[in-house]
């Protein structure tokens, strides 16, 4: 978690100063814009990252009485949604500008008295911000399948999705160069499918998350072998029992219970609860230290 942390702000350092160096050299280059864009969104993943990790240490209270470790469910679809927002924004300003069928221009500035065309500079910047995703995003994936963390699985795809675009950017800057108008725009949109379809991913299964569902896979939306097997082993523990594990940020929850009865039955809710507002109450767990050893 340490190491996952430090690489967070290790990438928000490496993004700030790549929106910055690209802001400088920005020009009339759809590639170059849409790059400056997605770089931006991609400082959302490690900020949401570093918040969820320091609440996740807060102790219960009684506002929150299970404590703080679903803001990394949060912290997870808010990353998600960054994916696939810069996705769809790439996917739709490739296609307004083919069908406008929008010229590019990149023009020359003077340089220590020498005409210097705009383009090299722009490929210039868009190699460095190559550079640091390229790194940061393989460093990151295996400490996200070590921690259980789809925030950081999350931002190591920004980071493969930031390298990508940069890449393509620059071949549609080249493009141009060579009177190719459009290969600035497809180079644009090149990849924007694949990303939109990497957010769109991640979004269904953040909400699946956030609505109780079964623990899904680090990288898909498949259910995660683990609870199979907990529900396998927990019921040849108990016997004939209905097991229901969901996901609580990084960490599983199992609830295990009378295979006929799901819900708390209605006369115990009405008992404890009352008549008018029994309906609310559909489940007591009680747990014990004893009810903890033999599990």
């Amino acid at each position: 978690m340490r190491k996952a942390g430090r690489l967070a702000w290790i990438s928000l350092g490496f993004q700030l100063s790549i929106v910055t160096v690209l802001a400088l050299v920005m020009g009339g280059s759809q590639a170059l814009r849409t790059a400056w864009i997605e770089d931006m969104l991609s400082l959302l993943p490690p900020v949401a990252f570093l918040i969820a990790m320091k609440l996740e240490r807060k102790p219960a209270t009684r506002r929150f009485p299970f404590g703080f470790q679903r803001a990394n469910s949060l912290a997870f679809l808010i990353a998600a949604t960054a994916l696939t927002a810069m996705g769809a924004l790439m996917v739709y300003e490739s296609a307004i500008t083919l069908a406008k069928g929008e010229h590019p221009t990149i023009g020359s500035v003077r340089w220590f008295g020498q005409e210097v065309w705009l383009g090299w500079p722009m490929m210039a910047a868009l190699a460095y911000s190559v550079i640091p995703p390229v790194i940061l995003g393989r460093m990151k994936l295996p400490l996200a399948r070590k921690i259980a963390d789809k925030v950081l699985h999350t931002d190591a795809l920004m980071n493969k999705a930031d390298w990508q675009t940069g890449l393509a950017a620059i071949l549609g800057i080249g493009g141009v160069a060579f009177g190719l108008w459009w290969a600035d725009a497809v180079a644009a949109g090149f990849i924007a499918l694949s990303i939109l379809r990497d957010g769109v991913n991640a979004m269904r299964v953040a909400i699946v998350e956030l609505t109780d569902g079964a623990p899904r896979k680090l990288d898909s939306a498949e259910v995660d072998p683990l609870v199979d097997q907990i529900t396998e082993r927990l019921r040849r523990q108990h016997g004939d029992v209905a097991v229901q594990v969901r996901e609580t940020g990084r960490y599983m929850r199992a609830v295990v219970g009378p295979p006929d009865t799901p819900h708390l039955p209605e006369e115990h809710a009405r008992a404890l609860v009352g008549d008018d507002e029994g309906w609310r109450l559909i489940e007591v767990a009680i747990e014990d230290r004893q009810s903890r050893r033999d599990a």
